[in-house]
């Protein structure tokens, strides 16, 4: 049973480790054009809804924005007729093919097999669509996995794991099995002769695309 305690510890967690990446923010903004108010359907814990823009609940909104969706999301998910609809996402076989696989198997898998496939998505955009990759920067402040793409002793903190959903997806033991595997790397120097690159790498080419109606 969940306390008190524990809740307000993963909500703290959020506060701390979770806030729009401006670069999405930016990226989302463009694609919504000229739409003054948005519906957003979040699958994850981050609005990406620009500042400048009206969040709005009913299905009368100029665009509707779909936030790193999951498969449940959309299973119940009614888009209205007309509107603007823009995808921030997350690519299920990208993230497969990310270095956190190879220490954290299970984790990754996880999380991906709850995520749509983007010909999926596509589908809710419209005729026509753009999907756009958006490198994930360095500096990051959206903590899931590849946030800390270049900055793996992060993820050894279980504050940060506690804001990503992703590592809730397993049990405890697998959990931890994980980050002694990543630990080891790390201490070895197995990490840093693998994918030590990475820590001077501005971006990521990683899993994040943004899906937007077409010219």
């Amino acid at each position: 049973m969940t306390s008190t305690a524990d809740t307000d510890a993963e909500a703290a967690a959020l506060r701390r480790h979770r806030r729009p990446e401006p670069t999405f923010v930016r990226a989302v903004a463009k694609a919504l054009g000229d739409a003054r108010t948005v519906r957003e359907v979040r699958g994850g814990p981050v609005s990406y809804v620009p500042a400048d823009r009206e969040l709005v609940a009913d299905g009368g909104a100029d665009a509707t924005l779909l936030t790193f969706p999951a498969e449940d999301t959309l299973a119940a998910l009614a888009l209205p007729t007309g509107g603007r609809v823009v995808v921030l996402a997350r690519d299920p076989d990208r993230l497969r093919a990310g270095w956190l696989a190879e220490y954290a198997p299970d984790v990754v898998a996880a999380e991906a097999a709850t995520l749509p496939t983007i010909d999926r998505l596509v589908t809710l955009v419209g005729p026509s669509v753009d999907v756009v990759r958006l490198p994930v920067p360095f500096t990051c402040v959206d903590g899931f996995g590849e946030g800390y793409y270049a900055r793996p002793e992060r993820l050894l903190d279980a504050d940060v794991r506690a804001a990503d959903p992703a590592w809730s997806l397993v049990d405890d033991l697998t959990a931890r099995r994980s980050i002694a595997a990543l630990r080891n790397a790390l201490t070895s120097g197995e990490w840093d002769a693998r994918h030590g690159a990475l820590r001077r790498q501005p971006a990521l080419d990683g899993s994040v695309v943004l899906l937007r109606p077409g010219a």
